[in-house]
């Protein structure tokens, strides 16, 4: 489930769109898999009463593990983080919703830890420090987190030039208003052509 358009800001785009890692379901997974073998064993190598309670205690088991995991699936397919060109998101949950939303601006340092199998995995942590008042926020289970840490310092940097480039685009009109109006101050007689030669070369640097 990808993260609405509809909230998205005017001009906002998305760099990243992601959810959390497969190795989000490993514990769920791993208790599945070790409720059917405690129930195979109890069918193979227990007869008699202990191996009944057993075998039962396994389909409980089994019951419980399968409803955990597709519990934590449910869970998955609502999470959501997000790189646009001005925040972070983080948004969670079916029908109560969470979220988080980081400023790029106030985006201070970008950390992601991997530990040797989720290394392996292309999984991990990552720790955003921030200017507002949590300070910090941690993700767990970030895919390729080496990444997500490159795109968000990229989205960084492309709104801190952002305002340098609408600067320099909005530079030539400003300096052809300029000489217009000078044009009309020498038209109507308000100023005289040797003031008019002296303005036009300091506002065009000269």
């Amino acid at each position: 489930m990808a993260y609405p358009k509809k909230l998205l800001n005017d001009h906002e785009t998305v760099a990243l769109d992601v959810h959390p890692h497969w190795w989000y379901f490993a514990k769920a997974a791993a208790a599945v898999v070790a409720s059917v073998v405690i129930g195979i064993v109890a069918l193979v190598a227990l007869d008699g009463t202990a191996g009944d309670i057993v075998g039962w205690l396994a389909v409980a088991l089994i019951v419980v593990s399968a409803m955990w995991l597709i519990a934590r699936y449910l869970k998955w397919i609502s999470i959501n983080f997000v790189v646009t060109s001005d925040r972070v998101i983080y948004r969670s949950g079916i029908f109560a919703k969470s979220g988080i939303e980081i400023p790029l601006d106030r985006v201070n340092n970008v950390i992601f830890g991997q530990t040797f199998v989720e290394r392996l995995l292309g999984a991990g942590n990552l720790l955003i420090e921030s200017g507002g008042e949590t300070g910090q926020q941690r993700f767990t289970d970030v895919r390729q987190p080496d990444r997500v840490q490159m795109i968000i310092n990229a989205q960084k940097s492309a709104l801190r030039q952002a305002p340098a480039a609408a600067g320099a685009a909005a530079q030539p009109t400003d300096v052809a208003s300029q000489l217009e109006k000078l044009e009309g101050l020498l038209e109507r007689g308000t100023i005289t052509q040797e003031e008019f030669d002296d303005q036009k070369r300091r506002i065009l640097g000269g």
